[in-house]
Protein backbone atom coordinates (compact mmCIF):
# COMPACT_ATOMS: atom_id res chain seq x y z
CA UNK A 1 0.00 0.00 0.00
CA UNK A 2 1.22 3.43 -0.97
CA UNK A 3 1.19 6.38 1.82
CA UNK A 4 1.22 9.66 0.93
CA UNK A 5 1.51 12.90 3.96
CA UNK A 6 -0.82 15.65 3.45
CA UNK A 7 0.70 18.55 4.57
CA UNK A 8 -1.37 21.85 5.28
CA UNK A 9 0.40 24.95 6.19
CA UNK A 10 -0.86 28.20 8.30
CA UNK A 11 -4.40 29.18 8.47
CA UNK A 12 -5.67 26.22 6.89
CA UNK A 13 -6.89 25.00 9.91
CA UNK A 14 -9.65 27.57 10.08
CA UNK A 15 -11.08 26.92 6.58
CA UNK A 16 -15.14 27.27 7.28
CA UNK A 17 -13.99 30.43 9.01
CA UNK A 18 -11.36 32.03 7.00
CA UNK A 19 -12.79 34.49 4.18
CA UNK A 20 -15.37 32.33 2.83
CA UNK A 21 -15.86 33.94 -0.03
CA UNK A 22 -12.58 32.59 -1.20
CA UNK A 23 -11.94 29.09 0.46
CA UNK A 24 -15.68 28.19 0.96
CA UNK A 25 -17.92 27.01 4.25
CA UNK A 26 -16.44 23.72 4.56
CA UNK A 27 -13.77 23.48 7.81
CA UNK A 28 -10.70 21.68 8.04
CA UNK A 29 -12.31 18.60 9.55
CA UNK A 30 -14.49 18.45 6.66
CA UNK A 31 -11.35 18.38 4.14
CA UNK A 32 -9.59 15.56 6.46
CA UNK A 33 -13.01 13.82 5.60
CA UNK A 34 -13.21 14.29 2.26
CA UNK A 35 -9.25 13.44 1.35
CA UNK A 36 -9.92 10.01 3.44
CA UNK A 37 -12.62 8.92 2.10
CA UNK A 38 -10.55 9.51 -1.50
CA UNK A 39 -7.62 7.99 -0.17
CA UNK A 40 -9.68 4.55 1.56
CA UNK A 41 -10.87 4.18 -2.20
CA UNK A 42 -7.77 4.49 -3.78
CA UNK A 43 -6.41 1.90 -1.14
CA UNK A 44 -3.55 4.24 -0.38
CA UNK A 45 -2.89 5.24 3.43
CA UNK A 46 -3.01 8.71 4.10
CA UNK A 47 -1.44 10.77 6.88
CA UNK A 48 -2.35 14.40 7.86
CA UNK A 49 -0.28 17.17 9.01
CA UNK A 50 -0.89 21.00 10.16
CA UNK A 51 0.80 23.35 11.49
CA UNK A 52 0.74 27.43 11.54
CA UNK A 53 5.18 26.82 12.25
CA UNK A 54 7.52 26.72 9.38
CA UNK A 55 9.89 24.85 11.31
CA UNK A 56 7.35 22.09 12.33
CA UNK A 57 6.46 21.92 8.42
CA UNK A 58 10.12 21.47 7.74
CA UNK A 59 10.18 19.03 10.85
CA UNK A 60 7.47 16.92 8.83
CA UNK A 61 8.96 16.95 5.66
CA UNK A 62 12.09 15.22 6.71
CA UNK A 63 9.94 12.80 8.98
CA UNK A 64 8.63 11.84 5.97
CA UNK A 65 12.08 10.24 4.59
CA UNK A 66 11.85 6.92 4.31
CA UNK A 67 8.42 6.04 5.15
CA UNK A 68 6.40 7.82 2.47
CA UNK A 69 5.83 7.45 -1.00
CA UNK A 70 4.22 11.12 -1.89
CA UNK A 71 3.43 14.25 -0.44
CA UNK A 72 0.67 16.45 -1.00
CA UNK A 73 1.52 20.17 0.22
CA UNK A 74 -0.43 23.16 0.38
CA UNK A 75 2.08 25.40 1.86
CA UNK A 76 -0.17 28.30 2.67
CA UNK A 77 1.00 31.73 3.33
CA UNK A 78 4.71 30.33 3.24
CA UNK A 79 4.22 29.31 -0.27
CA UNK A 80 4.98 32.87 -1.22
CA UNK A 81 8.14 33.17 1.20
CA UNK A 82 9.75 30.09 2.62
CA UNK A 83 12.75 28.39 0.93
CA UNK A 84 12.98 26.54 3.98
CA UNK A 85 10.17 24.38 2.68
CA UNK A 86 11.57 24.35 -0.93
CA UNK A 87 15.35 22.87 0.82
CA UNK A 88 13.29 20.25 2.66
CA UNK A 89 11.65 19.03 -0.06
CA UNK A 90 14.07 18.67 -2.33
CA UNK A 91 16.65 17.07 0.82
CA UNK A 92 14.02 14.44 0.93
CA UNK A 93 13.49 13.38 -2.79
CA UNK A 94 10.18 12.79 -2.33
CA UNK A 95 7.55 13.26 -4.82
CA UNK A 96 5.84 16.38 -3.79
CA UNK A 97 2.39 18.03 -4.97
CA UNK A 98 2.03 21.73 -4.35
CA UNK A 99 -1.99 22.82 -4.08
CA UNK A 100 -3.95 25.21 -3.61
CA UNK A 101 -7.67 25.95 -2.79
CA UNK A 102 -7.82 29.10 -4.38
CA UNK A 103 -6.23 30.26 -7.75
CA UNK A 104 -3.68 31.87 -6.14
CA UNK A 105 -2.13 33.61 -9.91
CA UNK A 106 -6.22 35.76 -10.17
CA UNK A 107 -5.08 37.01 -6.36
CA UNK A 108 -2.80 39.68 -5.07
CA UNK A 109 0.63 39.78 -7.42
CA UNK A 110 2.90 38.47 -4.57
CA UNK A 111 0.77 35.09 -4.30
CA UNK A 112 2.02 34.24 -8.15
CA UNK A 113 5.37 33.39 -6.39
CA UNK A 114 5.75 29.89 -5.52
CA UNK A 115 9.45 29.02 -3.50
CA UNK A 116 8.24 25.64 -3.33
CA UNK A 117 7.19 25.02 -6.73
CA UNK A 118 10.74 24.34 -8.23
CA UNK A 119 11.07 21.21 -5.91
CA UNK A 120 7.62 19.84 -6.92
CA UNK A 121 6.16 17.75 -9.87
CA UNK A 122 2.94 19.46 -10.00
CA UNK A 123 1.13 22.02 -8.69
CA UNK A 124 -2.53 22.44 -8.47
CA UNK A 125 -4.59 25.40 -7.82
CA UNK A 126 -7.80 26.76 -7.57
CA UNK A 127 -9.66 23.46 -7.79
CA UNK A 128 -11.12 23.44 -3.64
CA UNK A 129 -10.67 19.99 -2.13
CA UNK A 130 -10.58 18.10 -5.11
CA UNK A 131 -7.30 19.70 -5.96
CA UNK A 132 -6.12 17.15 -3.06
CA UNK A 133 -7.46 14.36 -4.54
CA UNK A 134 -6.27 14.98 -7.61
CA UNK A 135 -2.87 15.07 -6.14
CA UNK A 136 -3.00 11.67 -4.78
CA UNK A 137 -4.28 10.28 -8.05
CA UNK A 138 -1.35 12.09 -9.93
CA UNK A 139 1.24 10.65 -7.09
CA UNK A 140 0.02 7.12 -7.71
CA UNK A 141 0.12 7.61 -11.72
CA UNK A 142 3.61 8.73 -11.48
Amino acid sequence: MKKILVINGPNLNMLGIREPSIYGRSTYNDLLAFVSSHAEKKQVEVDFYQSNHEGDLVDAIQNAYGNTDGIVINPGAYTHTSVALLDAVKAVGIPTVEVHISDVSTREPFRSISYIRAACVKTIAGKGFDGYTEAIDFLLEH
